[in-house]
């Protein structure tokens, strides 16, 4: 089954972007939106000549970077018997990095190589300045991706994101949040991506054994970017990224317009060792509560108390915040807590 093409658009400024595309939480391919980016306009030229841009901002320090065999055919991921990456990880200066993608490319099955998710500033101190985009706020701080053609196996982000390709070619395919299911996620503990992976590979999913993937691709949705095309994937969307051109880079920016007084990955996290092991009758009550309280289904729990004495149910604030975090903390630390 092929994936829905991801909806397009073009011209899209802040205003637009604020009042149209966020708000509907759909993805959105934005052609052309960083065409005028003197790094594109290099990468549109030649490797040679994108490689010789980036270098103008590049320093000798070493950055991280992950390496994986000709084996893994590009696709970074778990080994056979799940129990560790088939990848590696390393540091090396960038400009010999850029080198040995050139040099790469003639070969027939080369390492998979990647720089992954270096702040802009921190890698290439200048190139923001040079290459921007309008639609965040200037304190979102970019992240640079370069590398081969590689896999990168599904996952989700914590954070809204804009991942703009600079060089190459990247096909993205999406799938919405309600999705996990038919996803098969793989461990919590390991996993490449920081958040959990599924683990079907989506260019060739084996759906004898991951059945329920045939209903997540008949909601899927693909594109293939350009250099100088952006993609708009909403919180939480889950994205498999495929680069498919021996030199890529792309350029995204993360950012989430949340209050950050606490992380619900961590309570996710709590909620597995909290309730899911109790009994069915529990569960059900616990879910009740949790749709009540948290999820408000049924409207504001508490608009017929006032609000001085809401407490913790009422509107959240630091103050707050840090006594419920010493409470918890004491909690946990008890014995059996």
């Amino acid at each position: 089954m092929t994936p829905a093409p991801i909806a397009e658009r073009h011209g899209i400024d802040r205003a637009r972007f604020d009042a149209e595309i966020r708000p509907a939480a759909q993805p959105v391919v934005l052609r052309g939106l960083a065409a005028d980016w003197p790094a594109v306009r290099a990468a549109r030229e030649s490797d040679e000549a994108l490689v010789g841009y980036l270098k103008r901002f590049s320093h000798d320090e070493a950055v991280g970077a992950i390496v994986g065999t000709p084996e893994i055919a590009g696709r970074f991921f778990y080994t056979d018997d799940l129990t560790a990456l088939n990848f590696t990880r390393g540091r090396s200066p960038l400009a010999p990095f850029l080198d040995r993608l050139l040099r790469d490319r003639a070969a027939s099955a080369p390492y998979a190589m990647a720089v992954q998710s270096i702040p802009a500033p921190d890698l290439l101190p200048g190139f923001a300045a040079d290459n921007a985009i309008d639609l965040v706020d200037r304190a979102v701080v970019p992240r640079l991706w370069l590398g081969n053609a590689i896999r990168v196996a599904t996952h989700y982000d914590l954070m809204e994101n804009i991942g703009v390709v600079v060089a190459g070619r990247r096909r993205f395919t999406l799938f919405p949040p309600d999705q996990v299911a038919n996803l098969y996620m793989g461990p919590y503990e390991l996993t490449p991506a920081g958040t959990p992976i599924s683990m079907v590979d989506p260019d060739a999913p084996d759906l004898a054994r991951y059945p329920r993937f045939a209903d997540a691709l008949a909601h899927a949705q693909s594109a293939t970017l350009e250099p100088g095309d952006a993609l708009y994937i909403p919180f939480h969307w889950w994205h498999a990224v495929a680069s498919l051109a021996p030199v890529n880079v792309l350029c995204n920016y993360w950012w989430n317009p949340a209050p950050a007084l606490a992380s619900p990955y961590d309570a996710l996290l709590l909620s597995l060792y909290a309730l899911r092991a109790l009994p069915d009758d529990q569960r059900a009550a616990w879910r009740t509560m949790f749709d009540h309280f948290v999820f408000q289904t049924q409207g504001d729990p508490v608009a017929h108390l006032p609000p001085e004495i809401r407490g913790v149910l009422g509107e959240a604030d630091p103050a707050g915040f840090e006594r419920m975090r010493a409470t918890l903390l004491q909690s946990l630390g008890r014995p059996g807590g």
